[in-house]
């Protein structure tokens, strides 16, 4: 397996682990995940194209990225919602979600 490579604002996380309570370090795990899905953010910045994946590690992470070069950028992480999750269980219709392996 290729080994992934990240980086992300250390401002920016602090933010979002007082905002959302989970740091961007343990966002990482969640590419990790075997049954890990993603689709593009349709409301990504003007300024670069992001996108959504969520992936299990303790419990089912959101996680919002772009990519920059060989590294994977990560702009924001929280733990799924209800409805989300079940989307990632395959509880509900996929919005359009995806299995990257399917």
């Amino acid at each position: 397996m290729m080994e992934l490579v990240f980086e992300w604002d250390p401002e920016k996380e602090r933010d979002n682990v007082r905002e959302h309570g989970v740091d961007f370090k343990m966002a990482e795990r969640a590419f990790y995940d075997y049954n890990r899905m993603e689709r593009h953010d349709d409301d990504s910045s003007d300024d670069e194209e992001r996108w959504q994946t969520m992936g299990l590690y303790e419990d089912v992470l959101f996680v919002v990225y772009t990519e920059r070069g060989d590294s994977i950028r990560i702009i924001s992480a929280r733990i799924a919602e209800p409805f989300e999750r079940r989307i990632y269980y395959g509880d509900g219709e996929t919005h359009g979600w995806q299995r990257v392996n399917p």
